[in-house]
């Protein structure tokens, strides 16, 4: 069983390949106004069919980024600060040195993602049961790994993170003072 011939009758494919072989190069330019008159009718006849799928799809399409965020509640605490001002000190302390798995440039502190607010509001609920930030930031370290915290600890594999500052430190001051040794002569 054979499958569908392209041909200038048939569908979307057809359309164009008849507008463009219809007559010389196919360019409206070289058309006279009665040949432009009947390609344009043509293109209309062949493309009236789609107008409701290409709607569909631009309606579809456009609105997309809108659902792809969450219509849930933010977490209780993710935007309200405890009650105790001691314990939000520490809260706030500790959110700040974490960073936002998805932003990745900010603190969960002042991230305005949903997961940030969500690891917000997980900090404020262990603060206000007592947990200390320190076994807190231990738990979304072990969870997420070392990336989740501004402050990463010294280990083989973060050796770079901590000696790289140092030795551009040292390279700049290096060729700083290769330059200045030629002003001098």
């Amino acid at each position: 069983m054979a499958g569908p011939r392209l041909s200038p009758g048939n569908g979307v494919i057809g359309g164009l390949l008849s507008l463009r072989h219809s007559r010389g190069s196919g360019n409206p330019a070289f058309l006279s106004a009665a040949d432009r008159g009947a390609s344009k009718k043509k293109w209309d006849s062949r493309f009236r069919g789609n107008d409701g799928v290409v709607a569909f799809l631009i309606l579809v399409a456009v609105p997309a980024p809108a659902f792809a965020d969450s219509s849930l509640p933010p977490a209780d605490y993710a935007d309200r600060q405890l009650p105790d001002p001691g314990q939000e000190a520490r809260a706030k302390a500790l959110m700040e040195a974490l960073r936002c798995l998805v932003c990745q440039g900010q603190s969960i502190a002042d991230s305005d993602a949903e997961m940030a607010g969500d690891m917000r509001a997980l900090v404020r609920r262990r603060i206000a049961a007592g947990e200390p930030p320190e076994a807190i930031r231990d738990w979304l370290v072990g969870r997420y790994g070392n990336w989740v915290s501004y402050d990463p600890p010294l280990e083989p594999l973060t050796w770079p993170l901590w000696a790289a500052p140092i030795a551009l430190l040292a390279a700049g001051l290096f060729l700083a003072r290769g330059r200045f040794r030629r002003k001098r002569r």
